[in-house]
């Protein structure tokens, strides 16, 4: 294994910002959390994470193929069937990620109140 320079993501220059920035991605977050429960193939994974769009589902797997947190799994079926599945390295970032999900979710309803508060005192 290569040697690597010590990281620093607070230093512009710092080129673990790249994976900062994928890991900080909400469509990222939600795959990483959909695949958590084990593998799944492409539409199963677009309908368990609401919202995203083929393009975007395409582009985040073959950014986290890239990165080594999916694995794309190609079966010689009629027809093909493909599935995709997290590495042992993208197990390793489902629990801060789940995390990240319950406390959007056990928070929400404070981050709302705040809003309006700041809302009514900012207001023209």
């Amino acid at each position: 294994m290569p040697q690597f320079p010590d990281f620093d993501v607070m230093t512009a220059t710092c080129p673990s910002r790249t994976s900062l920035a994928r890991i900080a991605n909400k469509w990222t977050a939600m795959v990483v959390i959909a695949l958590s429960t084990g593998p799944l193939r492409f539409r199963d994974l677009r309908t368990t994470v609401d919202g995203i769009s083929a393009k975007v589902l395409t582009e985040t797997l073959r950014d986290l193929e890239r990165d080594g947190i999916v694995i794309r799994h190609t079966y010689a079926e009629v027809p093909p069937r493909v599935e995709y599945e997290l590495t042992p390295l993208g197990r390793t970032l489902y629990g801060p990620l789940q995390a990240l999900g319950l406390w959007a979710e056990q928070n929400f309803a404070e981050v709302l109140a705040a809003r309006e508060r700041y809302d009514a005192r900012h207001r023209p």
